[in-house]
Parts: structure tokens; C-alpha cells; sequence
């Protein structure tokens, strides 16, 4: 009686490591999917409609711009996000600015409007767009020596929602290419899919692609 005890034991122990085999993602299928995610929503979504990818060349030889009308978004290779540049604002890029300061490193901050969307998932994660008094606010530092950005949260629905004063690494990729101002009426808004290597903590954690619109305006 004991034997045929622990054999069930030994039996039930084997099939519930398979199926717990069967049932483990690895990174590397978790990113499978993530691009299989990423390239469903290139051909079909619900915000822009099938996008047309260009590539750094076409994008670098067209003044670091994407044509709206075409759908265009640029494919950064190194980072794997896709960026569509809807308005380039008026003023000075972040680059520019450092440029004409004697330390060549400035720190402004800025307010973003924003709407995060989960790829995968179908869903809106987090937004400020339904609420017009609301921004998130961020400071970011750029230094033209190294030619890097470090920024941080001080207020806003990112900080509340991930409890990071974090700002994804995706979200400061278009501050080589827009103009800041503080006139509301012209200020700069892209569209990106964001790979999780650039994006929230939790996405990376997740392994979750995100799409954003996103709207940079020159705080004080």
C-alpha cells in the first residue's frame, strides 16, 4: 500500500514538472511575441491605421522628419522604437539649446501630455488627455559633451501610476529632433512604439511593447 502511495506521489511529481515546463515563458519567447505584437499593430490599429515604415536614412535625408499624411514612422535600428513626428513645435531643440550655453549642459523642464497604450494587451494603461488641467511634469538635463539625457518625473500620472520618478528611455529619444516652446498653440507631439528595452520598468519587467502619443511643451 505504502509503495503504490509514493509511486502516485513520484507520478503526479513528474507530470507537474512538464506541464510546468510547458507552461514556463522564456525571455527569448516572450520577446517572439513582442514582435509578433509589434507587427500586427504596424498593419492594423485603431489610432493611425496600417503605418509605413522608413528607415534612419530616409528619415535623416528628409530634415529628421516623417510625412503624417503618409503615415510615416521612422525605425531607429539601435533601439528598436518607431517614432512618427506629427508636429516638430517651434523654437530649439534640446541640442541646440546646449549648443549656445557656455557649460553645453541645460536643464529645463517639461510638460507632457500623454496617452500610454498596451500592445499586447489591447487596453489603455495610463493617460492625462481626459483631463485638460493636468500634465505630467518632468525635468531633463542634457549635457553636449556626452551627448546624453537624464530626466525624472516631479509630478503627473506616470509618477503616480509606476511610483518611478523614472522616465522611460523612449520617452527622451525625440528631444534630438523637436522644437520646445512654451506657446501652447505650437508646441511638439509625436506618436511611438515603444520596445520594452526603452520603456516603464514595468514594461520592462514584462516584456510589454507600448504605443504613445505624446506632446512636449517648455515648462517654466
Amino acid at each position: 500500500m505504502m509503495k503504490r502511495i509514493i509511486f502516485s506521489i513520484l507520478i503526479f511529481c513528474t507530470l507537474a514538472g512538464i506541464y510546468s515546463c510547458r507552461d514556463e515563458e522564456t525571455y527569448a519567447d516572450m520577446k517572439d511575441k513582442e514582435r509578433n505584437a509589434i507587427n500586427r499593430f504596424l498593419k492594423e490599429n485603431d489610432f493611425v491605421g496600417p503605418i509605413n515604415v522608413i528607415s534612419e536614412v530616409e528619415f535623416y535625408a528628409k530634415d529628421s522628419t516623417t510625412n503624417v499624411d503618409n503615415n510615416e514612422f521612422v525605425e531607429f535600428n539601435s533601439s528598436g522604437i518607431y517614432m512618427q513626428i506629427v508636429r516638430r513645435g517651434e523654437g530649439r531643440t534640446m541640442v541646440e539649446m546646449a549648443k549656445a550655453d557656455p557649460d553645453s549642459t541645460i536643464t529645463k523642464t517639461l510638460l507632457c501630455r500623454f496617452l500610454e497604450y498596451d500592445i499586447e494587451g489591447g487596453d489603455t494603461i495610463c493617460t492625462n488627455l481626459n483631463q485638460s488641467s493636468i500634465v505630467d511634469k518632468m525635468q531633463v538635463k542634457y549635457s553636449h559633451l556626452s551627448r546624453a539625457y537624464t530626466a525624472s518625473f516631479m509630478t503627473g500620472q506616470m509618477m503616480s501610476k509606476y511610483g518611478s520618478s523614472v522616465v522611460p528611455t523612449g520617452w527622451m529619444k525625440p528631444l534630438d529632433f523637436i522644437r520646445l516652446t512654451r506657446n501652447a498653440g505650437r508646441i511638439a507631439k509625436v506618436r511611438m512604439i515603444i520596445p520594452h528595452t526603452s520603456g516603464t520598468s514595468n514594461a520592462s519587467g514584462y516584456v510589454l511593447p507600448m504605443y504613445y502619443e505624446i506632446s512636449y511643451q517648455l515648462g517654466y
